[in-house]
């Protein structure tokens, strides 16, 4: 991989970490200058935009990585299809997908208003398997691999299934409310996601090859296996037995079709963090902070108890990472994205820290 000079080394960390045998160490990203994002911020200025050229898209993810290929910390250079994260599992069903650019991190996300009226509309939505959507799927992924060999990966991306699916289907208030008004309907949509779901995930792993025998993941740079990034996140606003009544069964379910998968929590989805850890087949787990909530790296002992081996991966701001590795405090078996730049140079001593560095218990 050009832009990792160093890869074979990074992977022999990252299987450790995903195979819960490091936590006596950590793992570390790091920010650099990116030029690829000020000019992204300078294309798209306007809040919303068209379905955009992927070969211009494979383009900027060369242009972001290229930059990154002297670092020398964790990370793995990946591509990743944002066109898709949400938007095509509805598209895929008749949904008007739209798209939002975002300048922070150069991403062109996709979401679709509901689709359906009333329940009694779902027996009509379209197939999904020979659609526009479909077929722009699959031409974006010929256009990423090819634009990434020999140089960076194509990450794996968001699954819309479950509850999420619903979402896209109804709306997330009336989701809710279907529950209990319409459950048959709502069984009936999640088996559809699973459909929709697996047929989108198959299509990327056979056309995506694997990484030295793994997934590459924006979530968790890599993983060994076939591995999905799954979503959970209509249960970050109920209780934990709505989890195991809804949620547990269809996630578990598409775990078990690939080699398991990864799983993010936002912080108002930080009760169900021993439920989702009980998982059968969990990877690793991205803890995200979010307006309202303490960052996940000031509670991290919290979560180190709550589940003792499990991986996760969670930002912090460089100032607190430097005085944790000063110290000796930083909590082990987790990746951390080190928030705030500096230069390649500073960057790469501060990586001979991290693979040094072995904590205190």
């Amino acid at each position: 991989m050009r832009y990792k000079p160093e890869l074979d080394a990074v992977l022999e960390g990252l299987c450790a970490l995903y195979s819960r045998r490091a936590l006596d160490r950590i793992f570390a990203s790091f920010e650099v200058p990116s030029p690829a994002l000020q000019r992204f911020a300078a294309q798209y200025s306007e809040p919303f935009c068209e379905y955009p050229d992927p070969h211009q898209r494979i383009r900027f993810w060369d242009d972001l990585l290229s930059a990154r290929a002297a670092l020398e910390d964790d990370s793995v250079p990946v591509a990743y299809l944002s066109e898709f994260d949400q938007g095509l599992y509805g598209g895929l069903v008749g949904g008007d997908v739209r798209f939002m650019p975002h300048p922070e991190n150069g991403w062109i996300s996709s979401m679709v208003p509901p689709l359906l009226a009333a329940w009694s509309e779902f027996p009509e939505l379209r197939g999904y398997d020979h659609t526009l959507w479909f077929d722009r799927y699959r031409r974006q992924l010929e256009i990423f691999v090819e634009g990434a060999r020999g140089k960076f990966g194509v990450s794996h991306f968001i699954l819309i299934d479950g509850l999420n699916f619903v979402f896209e289907l109804v709306g997330a208030t009336r989701t809710y409310t279907s529950l209990f008004e319409a459950p048959e309907s709502v069984r009936a949509a999640i088996d559809l996601a699973f459909e929709v779901n697996r047929k989108v995930q198959h299509t990327f792993f056979e056309a995506v090859p694997l990484t030295a025998g793994g997934t590459c993941s924006n979530m968790t740079q890599w993983v060994p296996g076939r591995v999905i990034s799954e979503s959970v996140d209509p249960f970050h606003m109920t209780s934990v037995d709505y989890f195991e009544q809804w949620g547990r069964a269809p996630v578990q379910r598409i775990f078990d079709e690939f080699d398991g998968g990864v799983l993010h929590l936002h912080g108002n989805g930080r009760h169900l963090l021993e439920a989702v850890a009980s998982l059968r087949g969990l990877k690793g787990l991205f803890l995200g902070d979010d307006r309202g909530y303490p960052p996940a790296f000031e509670i991290l002992p919290e979560f180190r108890k709550r589940a003792p081996d499990l991986p996760f991966v969670l930002q912090v701001p460089l100032d607190a990472f430097l005085e944790g590795i000063r110290r000796n405090t930083l909590t082990g078996g987790v990746f951390y994205k080190v928030q705030g730049e500096m230069s390649v140079d500073d960057a790469n001593r501060l990586a001979a820290k991290v693979r040094a560095y072995r904590t205190l218990s």
